[in-house]
């Protein structure tokens, strides 16, 4: 090994608490940038792959059958900018039962086309085969029936009762439709005067949602006006596929940014603390033969050599914590083997192990400027007259002594205390911000389950879809009979009740849920983004994933499909409601009463009256409701999602990891100055200071820069949840009003500014009991 190898590998050993505390920030910093940048590769490639793959759809339009003809669209083929098309393909909303089950299903959209297509949204056969007759029909992978081979799809709104046999599963990247048949079958799915058709287009320039828009009116320019019904942008249904990663991105920027800023202050911090403690050493060093360049170098490697395992310990650990992010994107798109992209751990790797070199050079640079003699002759303690000031000022304090010559401390060591208190602030920053966003992803928990009432009786569960032998068909359930039992029972304050129809929407396949309620529901948990609840019939509130699909907003008029009768219903609110994608409409029970007038599934919601026992009132309402067929339960907020959970899972570990490394960061800092202060120490010892008052005076040297660090950190903290929060809803589509930003509480606030004194306290708690164990003979001789 050569002369160089022996001073680097001397170094590593000798400062193991450095080399630990670089390894631990490279590894925070590699594992959330791995992480972040590897969901933020990931998220889109299933999409994009299977995109490219079928020829997905620009832009699918909806067009009105009634004012617009097959062949005035085959002309919109040719309109500017139109790179390929297809269509027109006849279209219906049809409500199917499948075989064995006597309840029917929910609407969808059924589409003619003679083939599964190829230049534009060519239709990815899963299984079977594409229908070639009528009485054949190709289910969408995504349908609400569960797509099963030969089973029967019988359509009893329909006059002739037709009867259509699964010949094949198939998925649209674009989701155009619900179910395909021949062209030859839709005459008899369609009522006569309804209907429409479906035109498929691809755009030379379709990147941006400008030039979709611009694609959309070229297409439409020369037909009749109001033809056009629906449209249904890939952008959008890009936008929903890759929602569920997107989420975390981010707040593992965040995570990552913290990490990165974190290791390239300690990085640095540990190297000028090694030079500046190191001087002698070094001037030896120069004296027998090593040259500026190889001081430096020696440094660097110093710093590189633990940097290096951090990193190896980093992408190991994003891998791992990637896994279940990666395990949602896998299922949601049938893919197999979701894998981190190589050129993303060689990217961090590479951006990582480069900061780390150009920091520990910039600090060991001066290590290489120091002339031999002028290091050979500087001792180890610092500049005598440094801190005095403080160090009076303290003393004049009605203090314990130990309690003073702590708090004078950091003056004397100011870019010792600077770092140090760094490391505490980017640790209370972690600290601020993952305790507000597990309460900001609590608020969103509950609004999404929409259920502050006290009771509630569950709608009995539908039966929708061949999931093995038909059960025997149950009563239905009436639910004015279960309104009355409730309106008679003791202890009942007010109540609603809220019923579940599935319905169509012109220009968005599949189809989305209506929850219609009787009675006043405004106190049941739904949060309101902007508008206001609903106060007559006719007027509905939805989610911001729907106003955006369907490019409408508060004042705007929708038409429900898919029931009885077309139903058209003003928009008087957003309402926070992240289930079904935000595919939802929240409108009062009259509403529908014409197009829908027997609800089914309808679940009741109860607030007692004050002084009611919970436990008591479900006991004697159950009494009264089991001849009815349901049961009463205790109502309230359950438990979050999958996805909640791994977020909450990963914030804790990454904020655990930057709360290590700020310890760590102020372990080393008062190691350093407690072997810098050796001789001082045992001068106080011999004086009479006690082991007790030895460990208050080093815990008292770094109190006041954790109480300072913490107090900047927490409104740091509050800022950057400010920042991602939003971002993280935007990445979903939704909007989130004031109460979900607004999580922090006064004492809360408090005590994580505390939090910056207790990293402090626990960073200092190993060097103070080295110095109160130290003996004060040993102490003495120590130069």
């Amino acid at each position: 090994m050569s002369a160089l190898g022996r001073v680097v590998r001397s170094g590593v050993g000798r400062r193991r608490v450095q080399t630990l505390v670089i390894g631990l920030a490279t590894m925070m910093a590699v594992a959330a940038s791995v992480l972040g940048g590897s969901l933020l590769v990931v998220s889109g490639a299933p999409f994009d792959d299977a995109f490219a793959k079928q020829h997905g759809a620009h832009l699918s339009v909806q067009f009105d059958a009634g004012k617009v003809s097959a062949g005035q669209l085959s002309k919109s083929k040719d309109a500017d900018g139109v790179s390929a098309a297809a269509g027109p393909f006849r279209t219906a909303t049809v409500t199917p039962r499948s075989d064995g089950w006597d309840n029917p299903g929910w609407p969808m959209t059924v589409a003619g086309r003679g083939d599964a297509g190829r230049d534009v949204d060519e239709a990815a056969l899963l299984d079977g085969r594409w229908p070639t007759r009528s009485g054949e029909i190709v289910l969408s992978a995504d349908s609400a029936l569960f797509p099963t081979m030969g089973m029967k799809i019988t359509f009893p709104d329909l006059s002739g009762d037709p009867t259509l046999t699964v010949v094949g599963v198939a998925r649209s990247v674009t989701q155009t439709a619900d179910a395909w048949v021949v062209p030859s079958q839709m005459a008899a799915l369609t009522v006569p005067g309804s209907g429409g058709y479906q035109m498929l287009y691809r755009f030379t320039d379709a990147g941006t949602a400008a030039q979709i828009t611009a694609g959309g009116k070229a297409v439409t320019q020369s037909l009749p006006p109001g033809a056009a019904v629906g449209e249904q942008s890939w952008l959008t249904v890009k936008k929903t596929a890759e929602q569920d990663t997107a989420l975390y991105v981010p707040f593992l920027i965040a995570f990552g940014a913290l990490g990165l800023v974190m290791s390239v202050l300690i990085v640095g911090n540990v190297v000028a603390s090694a030079v500046g403690t190191g001087t002698r050493r070094i001037g030896i060093l120069k004296a027998v033969g090593f040259t500026p360049a190889q001081v430096v170098r020696a440094y660097v490697s110093q710093a590189l050599i633990p940097a290096a395992a951090g990193t190896t310990l980093g992408v190991l650990a994003g891998h791992l914590l990637a896994v279940p992010v990666l395990a949602e994107t896998e299922e949601a798109y049938g893919t197999s083997s979701l894998t981190i992209a190589p050129w993303v751990d060689l990217a961090v790797i590479a951006g990582v192990l480069g900061l780390v070199a150009v920091t520990a050079w910039a600090s060991a640079w001066r290590a290489g400027r120091l002339r031999t003699v002028d290091a050979l002759a500087v001792g180890r303690t610092a500049s005598a007259g440094r801190g005095r000031w403080a160090a009076r000022l303290a003393g004049r304090l009605p203090l314990p002594q130990p309690v003073a010559l702590g708090l004078a401390r950091p003056f004397a060591r100011p870019a010792r205390a600077l770092a140090m208190g760094t490391a505490i602030l980017f640790g209370t920053i972690a600290v601020t911000f993952t305790v507000g966003m597990g309460a900001s992803l609590g608020q969103v928990m509950q609004a999404r389950a929409h259920d502050a009432a006290d009771v509630v009786v569950p709608a009995p569960l539908p039966d929708f879809g061949p999931q093995g032998p038909a059960p025997e068909k149950q009563p239905e359930v009436d639910p004015a009979a279960v309104a009355a039992a409730i309106e008679a029972a003791a202890g009942s304050g007010k109540y609603y009740s809220a019923s579940t129809v599935r319905a169509t929407v012109s220009g968005l396949t599949g189809t989305l849920n209506v929850n219609a309620f009787t009675g006043d529901a405004s106190w049941g948990g739904y949060t309101m983004v902007s508008g206001r609840w609903i106060d007559k019939p006719g007027e509905a509130v939805v989610p911001t994933p729907f106003l955006a699909a369907t490019g409408t907003r508060i004042g705007d008029t929708v038409t429900l499909n898919g029931l009885a009768e077309p139903v058209t219903v003003r928009i008087v609110g957003e309402v926070l409601d992240p289930r079904n994608d935000g595919m939802q409409v929240f409108t009062d029970a009259s509403t529908l009463t014409a197009a829908h007038p027997d609800l089914a599934e309808t679940s009741h919601h109860i607030a007692v009256t004050s002084g009611t026992d919970i436990s008591d009132y479900i006991d004697a309402l159950n009494k009264d409701l089991a001849p009815l067929g349901v049961t009463a339960r205790a109502g309230g907020f359950d438990a979050g999602s999958d996805m909640v959970v791994t977020l909450n899972a990963l914030s804790a570990i990454l904020t655990l990891m930057l709360v290590a490394v700020a310890a760590l960061g102020v372990l080393n800092g008062v190691l350093l100055d407690t072997r810098e202060r050796v001789r001082e120490i045992g001068v106080h010892k011999a004086l009479g200071m006690t082991p007790r008052q030895t460990v208050a005076m080093v815990l008292t040297s770094v109190a006041v820069t954790g109480l300072v660090a913490g107090t900047l950190g927490v409104p740091l903290g509050v800022a950057l949840h400010g920042w991602v929060i939003p971002a993280m809803g935007d990445s979903t589509g939704l909007r989130f009003p004031g109460s979900v930003i607004a999580v922090y509480h006064g004492a809360e606030l408090l005590l994580l500014a505390l939090g910056g004194l207790l990293i402090a306290t626990l960073g200092a708690l190993l060097p103070a009991g080295w110095a109160a164990r130290a003996r004060t003979a040993t102490a003495l001789r120590t130069e």
